[in-house]
């Protein structure tokens, strides 16, 4: 079994989908209220706190900068850890995969079916944020309303990083090094909260090359402000193309932990 073989798969994956929807759905309440929050915070804090002593960036109120950061992070968040830690629950510790197999559903179809339900987590949380951001008048409508379906491609990509992770990881607890080792930098240095410009050339373009957050900071960037980058295709068939290489080698890896 090769890391790039391509997964067999059918309609079924949609029922490791369900299974998730129901339970995500049973505790809405709690699930739904951190991504309405959690804009509202950073932007008090971030957006209207800090930039008041910031006057412009790039031609911008420092709010209406930071604005498609916020939503691109959530993206990245909700994907990401609901693919590790959620992900690693359901199969170390709940038997929720050991369960599944059992049936009909193949290794392949569970996995990918973790990773579109991890992508809708990105899409719920992009849609419940929008709303939020477009109430401070900081994101441009209705050209912004192309980031929920994006978002999903978007946490697709990110569930799929968070899936490989969690195929090498010997327990939860070493979860915490990918969090704080990859997700905390690309959080600080995507083009995140000033511009990837600021930074010496060399890391300009290694954050281009190795770090999704900011190719999809730069789609979303574009998108709130009604002004399509020149690097906008650029930005998207990078993740398009990563997204479906790490896609097989997720399936594959965790094919190769469950199996053995």
């Amino acid at each position: 079994m090769g890391y790039f073989t391509l997964p067999r798969l059918s309609n079924r994956v949609w029922k490791v989908w369900s299974r998730n929807r129901a339970v995500f759905m049973k505790t809405y309440r709690v699930n739904f209220f951190p991504p309405f929050l959690e804009p509202l915070l950073y932007l008090f804090a971030l957006g209207f706190g800090l930039g008041r002593y910031i006057d412009v960036v790039e031609g911008m109120s420092y709010p209406r900068f930071i604005a498609p950061a916020l939503i691109s992070i959530s993206i990245m968040n909700s994907a990401f850890f609901e693919c590790t830690y959620g992900s690693y629950v359901r199969m170390y510790y709940q038997k929720s995969f050991d369960a599944i197999i059992a049936t009909p559903l193949s290794i392949e179809e569970v996995i990918t079916g973790e990773l579109l339900w991890g992508a809708t987590r990105s899409l719920i949380y992009a849609t419940i944020m929008l709303p939020v951001i477009a109430a401070f008048g900081l994101i441009e409508l209705p050209l912004s309303l192309l980031i929920i379906p994006f978002s999903f491609l978007a946490g697709f990509l990110f569930a799929a990083i968070g899936m490989c992770f969690t195929a090498i990881t010997p327990n939860i607890n070493a979860l915490n090094y990918p969090s704080f080792l990859f997700i905390t930098p690309m959080f600080l240095f995507s083009g995140t909260f000033f511009p990837l410009e600021l930074l010496p050339q060399p890391l300009q373009y290694f954050a281009l090359a190795t770090l999704p957050l900011t190719h999809l900071v730069g789609i979303t960037r574009s998108l709130t402000l009604a002004e399509p980058s020149s690097y906008l295709v650029l930005h998207l068939v990078w993740i398009v193309v990563v997204s479906f290489i790490l896609f097989v080698l997720a399936v594959n890896l965790m094919k190769r932990r469950l199996i053995v």
